[in-house]
């Protein structure tokens, strides 16, 4: 089969997260239809997660590309910029004010971008309820995607942005994210100026963490008066059940989270003790470094499902750039598979430097700060 030109082309995105709807959106501005499939009932389904810093260097250039950034800038929030980085006592050890105009990499609710995406689309871009199962047919098209209700649709490319476990990957890669021995627990706070003032005094505006080479906690304020704590720890992914407990536990396992933490001060107990309901468990997986794939002229892959990596700030944002060139390729390419094959050409080697910058990072979240750590953490990349 000859690769049809993109403008003629059938083409599917799976997942209607960042990645896949800047793509989308950028597509559409260049003439190009696309369809998304997403797994969510509906766009209010379920929680979008806390809050991302979007980078000059990469999300706010595909965001800029989308025609959103004048959006964005509206919802941003420039003093989420502060990082403190504390002691187990909750002293502060590093600080990092961002300046007046400071804009290299402002917060945003991961639900918030989301609605500034979804609202840029031709009304139907996304079909919702539509969770894949499979990618058949040739290497050279057509494709058919599978959904688990049995429904099929013939498409000339499909783009995986479907997350850690893709299921458009094994289309193009056997490659399967593997655990990297450190486990998140997620615990969210409401109301905090007046439910939790200690607490939003000792987070500031912005992200706080401290870790003591075993345990760590890193909070992040959200919009909406709300903070998210996460709990860091080196353990076996199973570690809640083979303890005994079940994730509903929250009694349980707020026990024997301050039991782990014992010798940490009062104000930082707080972060592990005075959460408003359960915590979410989020063990953490990285893809085998590096991850490539040969070249398909119907299949590729952007964002985690290309390159998973530990949460160190790029996941969100080398998404949203590579949806951007992706979708630049195929505005500007006679056909579908020359797209793919100039995206990739680029992609796949920035994915993997990043990769192996951050291959131990998950490990790196339990070290000590020293009188460098805010170098790493807290001022903006230039």
């Amino acid at each position: 089969m000859n690769s049809p030109a993109p403008a003629a082309a059938r083409i599917s995105i799976v997942g209607a997260g960042p990645g896949g709807l800047t793509c989308a959106r950028i597509l559409q501005r260049h003439g190009i239809p696309v369809m998304v499939y997403d797994r969510d009932p509906h766009p209010a389904a379920r929680n979008q997660g806390g809050t991302l810093d979007l980078r000059a260097d990469d999300g706010q250039l595909a965001l800029r590309e989308a025609g959103l950034i004048d959006g964005f800038f509206r919802l941003a929030r420039p003093e989420g910029q502060e990082m403190r980085l504390l002691d187990s006592r909750g002293r502060i050890v590093g600080h990092h004010v961002p300046a007046e105009g400071e804009l290299h990499k402002p917060e945003i609710d991961r639900g918030q971008l989301r609605d500034l995406l979804l609202d840029s689309l031709e009304p139907g871009t996304v079909r919702w309820g539509h969770a894949v199962e499979k990618i058949s047919g040739p290497v050279d098209g057509p494709r058919r995607v599978h959904f688990l209700d049995g429904t099929t649709v013939e498409t000339d490319l499909v783009i995986g942005a479907d997350g850690a476990f893709s299921r458009v990957r094994p289309a193009v890669s056997p490659a399967a994210p593997r655990y990297t021995g450190v486990s998140f627990l997620e615990a969210w706070f409401q109301d905090v100026e007046h439910a939790h003032p200690d607490l939003a005094a000792l987070v500031g505006q912005g992200s706080a963490t401290a870790a003591d080479g075993a345990r760590a906690l890193f909070a992040q304020r959200n919009s909406g008066d709300h903070i998210r704590v996460y709990i860091i720890q080196r353990l076996p992914a199973d570690w809640i059940s083979a303890s005994g407990l079940r994730v509903d536990d929250t009694a349980g396992i707020r026990a024997r989270l301050l039991d782990t933490f014992s010798g940490w001060s009062t104000p930082m107990l707080r972060m592990i003790a005075d959460n408003d309901g359960p915590y979410l468990d989020r063990p953490l997986y990285a893809l085998p470094v590096p991850h490539t794939w040969e070249h398909s002229p119907t299949v590729t892959l952007l964002g985690d499902a290309a390159h998973l990596m530990p949460p160190l700030g790029v996941g969100a944002n080398l998404a949203m750039l590579d949806a951007c060139e992706l979708a630049l390729a195929l505005a500007g390419s006679a056909t579908v598979g020359e797209a793919v094959a100039t995206y990739e050409k680029t992609m796949l080697p920035r994915a993997t430097d990043a990769a192996r910058s951050l291959e131990n990072g998950a490990e790196a979240l339990l070290e000590p700060h020293d009188d460098d750590a805010i170098a790493v953490f807290g001022p903006p990349r230039r």
